[in-house]
């Protein structure tokens, strides 16, 4: 277990993830809530392949810096591919899989933590 600490885990991903064009990422502070974890990373793409790619993406960026995931589930389906790096777990969803879930709503008494300074700003066209 690398010394990494969950900002960085969710800095690294939420890029890794804007990097590769997902949509609607979102990170939820759970701490005072479970003892899953500290932070859920939520993010989706529209196909199957680009939901793989999103998790390989951040699973990529992560291990360059040395921290692996302890568990992977999901990867097979690519509906709803969870890694789990301890105090943070990424959720990478399929477009309706995640609609249907709806983690949000099941975590919305948790902290919405603002990542607008971690995204690229798309260029505005209107």
């Amino acid at each position: 277990m690398s010394g990494m600490t969950a900002d960085e885990v969710i800095e690294i991903s939420v890029k890794a993830l804007d990097s590769k064009r997902a949509e609607n990422i979102r990170v939820i502070g759970i701490r005072d809530l479970t003892v899953i974890a500290d932070y859920f990373v939520i993010a989706n793409g529209t196909s199957t392949t680009q939901t793989k790619a999103l998790a390989d993406e951040v699973e990529y960026q992560l291990k360059e810096k040395g921290r692996t995931p302890q568990r992977i589930e999901g990867y097979q389906g690519a509906n709803w591919i969870v890694l789990d790096y301890g105090d943070v777990v990424v959720h990478v969803f399929y477009k309706e899989t995640r609609q249907f879930y709806d983690l949000e709503r099941l975590w919305s008494d948790g902290e919405n933590i603002d990542i607008s300074h971690l995204l690229k700003k798309e260029p505005a066209n209107d």
